[in-house]
């Protein structure tokens, strides 16, 4: 799984945020910070889709389902199953 959290993290960092150098902590808490917003939750869903094989569904973008990189990498290794 920290393989899946380390893609995670530089995506986020470099795409989303434009910080490259900025490391994303796996329990650092991202939609109810506010660090990533409604915008960048659909590029996240896309990127998990193209380099993960796994579906996102609309319905779970949002902080009730994944809101830091732990259970994120956790929801797409348990579709990677």
């Amino acid at each position: 799984m920290s393989e899946t959290i380390t893609k995670l993290s530089k995506f986020i960092s470099g795409s989303i945020l434009k910080q490259p150098s900025r490391a994303v902590d796996p329990s650092e808490p991202l939609i109810s910070s506010g660090l990533i917003d409604s915008f960048s939750l659909m590029d996240v869903a896309l990127f998990v889709e193209d380099n993960f094989g796994v579906r996102i569904e609309d319905t779970e973008l949002n902080a009730d389902t994944f809101d830091n990189l732990t259970q994120l990498a956790s929801l797409i290794e348990s579709r990677k199953a």
